[in-house]
């Protein structure tokens, strides 16, 4: 059942579901389509959380926020927990590009290519880089490694930045990755992308969603849109139900979608939990956050082929906090050609989305004026940035629009506008959530692992079977 805004809900739930990003989507459907009542709740005017789009022009113009690049493994999730019209519907991008002062490079990012540019590019002995992926391919999340990134890579490429460029870049852009955090992170995200490459979906993340909702609706489970969550509801030390514009909603189970610490400190609030707890929440990190500038053509107008995902710079080293900066010199350009990713879609426009990462305080801090400046200049850089490549791009376009981490904020409600969830040791305070109170859950971006289409999915799926097994019925 789709409730409309003005509807009063009476029912109880077996399960609240507080967000509808993909992990709690795909949580849904995973529950109702096994029997319980589900209720999922989005304070967004539409589903999918950071998986989303816009229209503009009458629709001749649409743009998706986050459909970059993920694992093979989405295939498997999506056919196993959503239906195999999705699954059939995600595609490789054969064609990924780097261009900085260091190198240019073109590859399908599988190991088997990876491996031959390290050793044909950028004279590596086979050995050294067969350890390297066989080193990756063993880590656990489980075991204990204190190894940071950096350490890492010291390891098997020492005092090779270039390498390092080539092998790091595009996790810090899919995750927000720095070399100071756990290798072990690093290892499982590059090496689900190495073992086929990266995929994305035919259609646009408008069709997806549609389909998804169709699923959703199919399987039972209720859905109501811009209908914000103000608390968590917590009765005899477990959790009870939600709150919503002002009255309240039973349910057996809470699952939230929300960021991890909003979860706790505000939409449940610090009286329910014991103060190592409390602790380990307060000092989970945010992920840092994007900007992306959106470009699309006039009608009729065409471009050159330029590949599908282009990680472009004119930094002349790989440094982290130089693709955080306000002054970004970094950023990657997904082109979406409309026969490729629309192709159900006659009269479709080619659309270019560049992204890059950045720190929310940059924005945050600057005054309404700056603000403004900031966000025209960085229009600007990237207009520069993409003339390499095409050089009457700027005469060819029609759609100029640009969003910093405050639209992240906005739109999401994502705390700091973050993009990628929380640093690692947030995933020990979400999988622990419901030890400390019984009946709640919590699924999203978080430990850097669980972020990304692909990781959120799968977290869904995680805690959809934790949620299983605590109403008794088991998987």
């Amino acid at each position: 059942m789709l409730y409309k805004v003005k509807d009063e809900i009476t029912k109880n739930y077996d399960v609240v579901i507080v967000g509808a990003g993909l992990a709690g989507m795909t949580a849904a459907n995973i529950l109702g389509r096994n029997g319980h009542s589900v209720l999922l709740l989005e304070s967004h005017n539409k589903l999918g959380g950071f998986a989303t789009w816009f229209y503009r022009n009458d629709r001749n113009h649409v743009f998706d926020i986050s459909l970059h690049g993920f694992p093979v493994g989405m295939i498997k999730t999506c056919r196993k927990y959503w239906s195999k019209e999705i699954a059939d519907s995600i595609v490789q991008l054969k064609d990924v590009r780097f261009v900085n002062p260091q190198f240019t490079i073109q590859t399908d990012f599988t190991k088997e290519d990876y491996t031959n540019v390290m050793v044909e590019k950028f004279h590596l002995e086979r050995e050294t880089v067969d350890a390297f992926f066989d080193f990756l391919s063993k880590m656990n999340f489980y075991d204990n490694s204190q190894m940071t990134n950096r350490e890492l890579f010291n390891k098997f490429f020492p005092g090779r930045n270039d390498v390092i460029r080539f092998l790091m870049e595009p996790i810090t852009y899919a995750n927000g990755s720095t070399l100071e955090d756990p290798a072990i992170s690093y290892g499982i995200v590059f090496s689900n992308f190495m073992s086929k490459g990266v995929y994305t979906f035919r259609g646009g993340t408008d069709t997806l969603i549609g389909k998804m909702k169709e699923e959703l609706l199919k399987n039972n489970v209720d859905i109501k849109l811009q209908a914000k969550v103000e608390k968590i509801t917590i009765s005899n030390n477990a959790a009870s139900g939600v709150v919503i514009n002002g009255k309240k909603i039973n349910s057996r189970v809470v699952l939230s979608n929300s960021n991890i610490r909003s979860t706790v400190l505000d939409l449940v609030g610090e009286e329910f939990f014991p103060k190592d707890f409390l602790s380990k929440t307060k000092g989970t990190r945010l992920n840092s956050s994007s900007c992306q500038v959106y470009m699309g053509l006039k009608e009729g107008e065409k471009i050159p082929y330029i590949g599908e995902l282009v990680f472009t710079s004119s930094y002349p080293t790989y440094d982290p906090a130089r693709l955080l900066d306000l002054k970004v010199s970094s950023r990657t350009f997904s082109v979406y050609y409309p026969e490729e990713s629309r192709p159900q879609e006659e009269n479709a426009r080619v659309a270019i989305v560049s992204s890059t990462n950045c720190q929310y305080d940059d924005w945050k801090n600057l005054t309404p004026e700056d603000y403004e400046l900031e966000k025209k200049f960085m229009i600007e850089e990237t207009i520069k940035g993409l003339e390499v490549f095409i050089p009457d791009i700027r005469d060819k376009l029609e759609i100029i629009e640009a969003a910093t981490p405050l639209t992240v904020e906005r739109y999401t409600l994502h705390p700091k506008g973050t993009s990628f969830g929380t640093k690692f040791e947030g995933l020990e305070v979400s999988m622990n959530l419901h030890k400390t109170i019984p009946g709640l859950f919590h699924a999203g971006s978080v430990g850097i692992i669980m972020s990304g289409w692909l990781g959120a999915a799968n977290y869904g799926v995680i805690q959809a079977n934790a949620i299983e097994s605590y109403l008794g019925t088991g998987v």
